[in-house]
């Protein structure tokens, strides 16, 4: 019998290792699709690759897509940004949660599907990865303590936006002091009365030597910080009061560091073009 059709196998490795429901890792990949071809990057995405190139993995235990329209993406800042040029670049966000210690196991799948998904035309090539990286989960912070969903429910509880905000550390080797200030003392006072109900951060890991090549290798590896806000409204109802001061380096909001991005997204209706035709100005 063939390697690829051994059932023992497959029972083998389900018996072994971690298996537990924290996120202890993430996908988190903002793309813009090339100008004209906003409707077929949706249909790929929507019809293949959210499953066969995300969920069908071994150890990828929730996965959501993200859109931001035309009058989001005019939002965000700050106008310079290290993550995004344009700082309006990535229209589409996915974020995928991955259990805790099967970080390497998973990523030998993922490079060795996405090669068979190249050799065999599935993969989408009119597109440009903005923001992509596998990244540790480093803390969760919580509006409401511990009522509500936990973060392991995140990408599968009806949240009706979700910001995405990267910070570097200013100092090489001042990563662990920022992210100490965010879970300890900054983010705790900003949840407080917000329509967050809960903020992920995770810190970014080198991509591996023999991923897609066009896909480039991730920056900011021990500077970073990505922090996804969980919004339960729409993140233009109340972008002026709780999340613009963000984007304005002047403002005086940043916990440390280089907010390099804050970008507000509402979630996609699985199976549908919704969105597709608000993604460009339409003069």
């Amino acid at each position: 019998m063939s390697e690829d059709t051994r059932p023992d196998a497959y029972a083998e490795l389900a018996a072994v290792g971690p298996y537990g429901t924290h996120p202890g890792h993430a996908l988190i990949t903002m793309v813009e699709p090339h100008p004209g071809f906003e409707r077929a990057y949706n249909r790929w995405y929507e019809d293949d690759h959210f499953y066969a190139g995300a969920m069908a993995m071994p150890w990828m235990q929730a996965g959501r897509r993200w859109v931001a329209t035309r009058d989001l993406q005019l939002l965000r800042g700050p106008a310079k940004s290290a993550v995004a040029d344009p700082v309006t670049a990535g229209c589409y966000l996915s974020t995928y949660w991955i259990t805790e210690g099967r970080y390497a196991e998973h990523m030998k799948w993922t490079v060795a599907v996405n090669k068979r998904l190249n050799r065999d035309g599935r993969v989408h090539r009119e597109r440009t990865h903005v923001f992509t990286a596998f990244q540790d989960h480093e803390a969760t912070v919580y509006r409401d303590g511990p009522e509500g969903p936990r973060d392991l429910h995140a990408l599968d509880h009806p949240y009706a936006g979700l910001v995405l905000q990267v910070i570097d550390a200013e100092e090489a080797d001042g990563r662990a002091a920022l992210l100490e200030r965010l879970r300890d003392d900054w983010l705790p006072g900003r949840l407080a009365g917000s329509p967050a109900a809960l903020v992920t951060v995770f810190g970014p890991t080198p991509l591996p030597g023999d991923r897609m090549t066009y896909v480039k290798q991730v920056e900011g590896v021990g500077t970073r910080l990505t922090l996804l806000w969980f919004l339960e409204r729409d993140p233009r109802e109340c972008w002026g009061e709780h999340f613009a001061d963000l984007t304005d380096p002047a403002a005086g909001a940043s916990p440390g560091g280089r907010t390099e991005l804050v970008a507000p997204f509402v979630p996609t209706l699985p199976g549908t073009d919704r969105y597709v035709d608000e993604l460009r100005d339409p003069r």
